[in-house]
């Protein structure tokens, strides 16, 4: 064998072993064994990630583009750690919890009162959560969670000889009642909080087929069942109150077909859809950041109708932070914690909680409610010195119930007359709560200038890969966020 020829394969080996380390962790609390949720790990200059919400975290070595001696692992009111960069698989890191006495805080930073400190982060805002063009390496995760509490078609009466009681009891028996729904993406993300590129490198879809309870997906299998079930030659006028519509059977049984055509289509092609409802979430999260102009999160914006405390001060990151809560004046939305540099008067983390329904709708027998609006946003320090996220979370969780009558009136082509036609008459009493939870991590950040930014060209047409159950080797080349316990556990029964 050749000196050339074996330093080939000795080359291929080393690059194969290299591919295949990893670093994966979890943390916990020194004292109480207890897991801690989203600490910081800093793998490399303006690189890094945060544990989920065990405590737990996975990088592959070879993605980490700077990488330091050593990573470091930190968390508000404990003492950062560090540990060797080398190859690691499922050690525990325990950190060790550290009281801060206000003499160490005055040390470098003078004695202000609350409201300085909020007119600080607010006169600093622009300073430090500038909008300029960056290159970032992401993983992005959309849980969806629906849950139908109740389902009552309220049977009144039926000239329809198929659509009778005990079909529409076995309807209810065979509509699933709850379902999940998890998309992941690794990508790149390309330019600023209001403009961007988005170039996904590899998905996944988590569900399963036969149980969705979306509109859409009830609609289909209603579809299906009215289908198998009605006159071929006739059409649905279907009334609820004020409101009706009609529906010709046999257009019906053609949508389905060319819905059928299409989909297997983009099984084979990918689709527009996919990638435009990754961008659309990811704008969500950035609109809401708290110095957006638009963003529900206005506690900063509307400071004079909200009470702050200052309720400690801790490090993280070496940052001395101010601890301040907050809690509504009269209408509000919002209570949480905010954590603010003492220096510079950043916001650094931010935890909040709605304190009641965002929005609400009551009209006609139709109630919405969006009663769940919380999450957190973490940021640190870019390349240019100002902040950006690092992780974002988000939970919007709504509550929908429909009180309305409901007919369906069988009309047919062949058959004249207003009394020869049938009539299917309902009750509907239907309740259901829906909950999406997105998280965005940020694994790497860079600047980039406009001119490169213009090169850049999406790749629109994404194919996701359906898995029926999670598969830790999907993402085994790349670094991602752990998932947590509901992911990891599901699996599609058969």
């Amino acid at each position: 064998m050749s000196l050339k020829y074996s330093l080939t394969i000795l080359s291929i080996l080393i690059f194969s072993y290299a591919n295949a380390q990893s670093f994966s962790a979890k943390v916990i609390d020194r004292d109480t064994k207890e897991p801690i949720s989203y600490a910081t790990i800093e793998t490399g200059l303006y690189q890094g990630m945060v544990s989920n919400e065990e405590g737990e975290f996975t990088f592959l070595l070879e993605n980490v583009k700077q990488p330091q001696d050593s990573i470091y692992i930190s968390y508000m009111g404990y003492e950062t750690k560090g540990l060797v960069f080398e190859e690691n698989e499922g050690i525990t890191i325990a950190l060790l919890p550290r009281l801060y006495e206000l003499k160490e805080v005055f040390l470098t930073t003078e004695l202000l009162t609350i409201k300085e400190i909020i007119e600080r982060v607010k006169d600093n805002l622009d300073k430090n959560y500038t909008s300029i063009l960056t290159k970032k390496k992401i993983f992005f995760r959309h849980s969806d969670i629906s849950n139908i509490k109740k389902m009552d078609f309220g049977f009144k009466k039926s000239t329809i000889d198929e659509l009778n009681k005990e079909l529409l009891d076995s309807i209810t028996k065979i509509l699933p009642k709850k379902s999940s729904y998890y998309k992941e993406v690794v990508a790149e993300l390309y330019g600023d909080y209001n403009n961007y590129k988005l170039n996904i490198n590899k998905a996944a879809e988590l569900y399963d087929k036969n149980n969705d309870i979306s509109a859409e997906g009830m609609g289909k299998k209603l579809e299906v069942i009215f289908n198998e079930n009605i006159k071929k030659d006739s059409y649905l006028k279907i009334k609820s109150g004020f409101f009706s519509t009609k529906k010709q059977v046999d257009s019906i049984l053609h949508e389905n077909e060319e819905a059928k055509a299409a989909s297997e289509k983009k099984k084979k092609e990918g689709t527009l859809e996919f990638q435009e409802q990754i961008s659309n979430q990811i704008a969500n999260l950035y609109e809401q950041l708290f110095f957006q102009e638009d963003s529900k999160i206005d506690v900063l914006d509307k400071s004079s109708r909200y009470n702050f405390t200052l309720d400690n001060y801790t490090v993280i990151n070496e940052m001395t932070v101010y601890i301040l809560k907050f809690t509504p004046k009269g209408g509000k939305d919002f209570k949480g914690t905010m954590y603010v540099n003492t220096q510079d008067f950043a916001i650094v983390r931010l935890d909040f909680e709605n304190v009641k329904p965002i929005s609400k709708f009551g009209l006609l027998g139709i109630t919405y409610r969006n009663d769940v609006y919380k999450g957190k946003m973490l940021f640190d320090k870019d390349e240019n010195g100002t902040y950006s996220p690092r992780f974002i979370e988000l939970l919007d969780g709504s509550y929908m119930g429909l009180d309305r009558p409901l007919k369906i009136i069988e009309k047919n082509k062949n058959v004249k007359g207003r009394r020869k036609q049938n009539e299917l008459s309902l009750k509907l009493d239907i309740q259901g709560n829906q909950l999406q939870k997105k998280e965005l991590v940020v694994f790497e950040s860079e600047n980039m200038t406009q001119s490169s930014y213009d090169l850049i060209k999406e790749k629109k047409l994404i194919k996701a890969t359906y898995l029926s159950k999670y598969d830790p080797k999907f993402w085994q080349d790349y670094s991602i966020m752990e998932p947590n316990e509901a992911i990891e556990s599901f699996k599609v029964v058969e």
